[in-house]
């Protein structure tokens, strides 16, 4: 992945925060179903 190939951390920061949000819509769009 991107994230795992940059030894940029705030660039790796930004991959994991991503990440985060989008689990965070994963679920969200779970529970409207």
């Amino acid at each position: 992945t991107i994230g795992s190939k940059s030894n940029y951390a705030p660039m790796q920061q930004l991959v994991v925060q991503m990440k985060d949000e989008l689990e965070k819509i994963k679920e969200q769009l779970l529970n409207v179903l």
